[in-house]
């Protein structure tokens, strides 16, 4: 396409765009409250699943191994659990460093352990990871059958209900966001159907001077780039504002070491953006596409 009749294109996207302003302004503003709450929910899902992630590679399973069992028998049964496929990593904590534990986690109370002389209760552990955190359960399930394992724990009745809650809010959250994405293109696809209308008589014309398909698709495709565009930056200034002061509100009141945190603003935002962006231009050509193919009899 030449320079000039590409020129020629985006005079008319928007001068077309001037003509409809009721129109224009109407497809803008839906895709800018439908691309707000999508950039409010991707700000959501985005965290959660950051938050998610970090409970699920806290996930472990802790293998208490039996008290009669020796060096040997240990790794015996390392070599056994490192066979299942979907495990990841084991680690080995003797008893000792179990007792240090535990009094650490007592904090000035636990002192109180040091100074009492008797014989360690706790039993040697193996400390094991599956690859994916949805796997731990069937891991834990296979190493409870194994010889000298006295008890498996990984957070049983817990675990369970954490897994299922964070796949149903994965799944809901994007079925959202999808059916939001569809509206917008719903809504700028009957903007271009109203245009298309309206310049029938001026589309004829064009045809029966030998305007070809695309020259005349050509400027409701960049009408519908530029509806998309300018419906996405009103969400990503309201989106990157908001979330800047509510980054520095939740760093001042959730102290650093939490195993809650959220993504940090940069390089967060930015990606957000781009997002935004790319997708208000992909709603709009899409939206625009759709109108053309459907009622644009060229």
């Amino acid at each position: 396409m030449k320079s000039r009749t590409f020129r020629r294109h985006v005079r008319e996207s928007f001068k077309s765009l001037g003509r409809n302003g009721w129109m224009t302004l109407a497809s803008i503003s839906s895709v800018t409250v439908t691309l707000l709450l999508v950039g409010v929910f991707f700000v959501i899902m985005m965290n959660l699943n950051s938050v998610a992630t970090s409970i699920e590679e806290d996930v472990e399973i802790r293998v208490h191994i039996d008290i009669a069992a020796n060096e040997e028998d240990r790794e015996l049964l390392a070599n056994e659990i490192s066979k299942i496929n979907e495990v990841d990593s084991i680690d080995f904590s003797s008893k000792e460093n179990e007792l240090d534990s535990l009094i650490a986690s007592f904090g000035d109370e636990g002192e109180a352990f040091k100074l009492v002389e008797q014989e360690n209760p706790l039993r040697d552990v193996f400390i094991v990871k599956a690859k994916q955190p949805a796997d731990t359960i069937q891991v834990a399930d296979q190493i409870e059958q194994f010889n000298y394992v006295s008890s498996v724990k990984y957070g049983q009745g817990t675990v369970e209900p954490l897994f299922k809650f964070i796949d149903v809010s994965r799944n809901v959250g994007l079925i959202l966001i999808i059916g939001l994405l569809f509206t917008a293109m719903f809504l700028i696809s009957n903007t271009i159907k109203i245009t298309i209308l309206a310049r029938r008589h001026e589309i004829e014309i064009m045809r029966l001077v030998g305007a070809t398909n695309s020259f005349i698709r050509w400027p409701f495709f960049l009408e519908g780039l530029w509806l998309g565009i300018l419906g996405a930056l009103t969400p990503i200034a309201v989106v990157a504002t908001s979330y800047y002061y509510l980054y520095d509100l939740i760093q001042l009141k959730i102290p650093n070491n939490h195993f809650i945190k959220i993504l940090e603003f940069n390089p967060f935002v930015y990606q957000l953006s781009a997002v935004l962006l790319l997708l208000g231009a992909a709603i709009g050509v899409w939206g625009s596409l759709m109108s053309v193919r459907k009622f644009l009899k060229v």
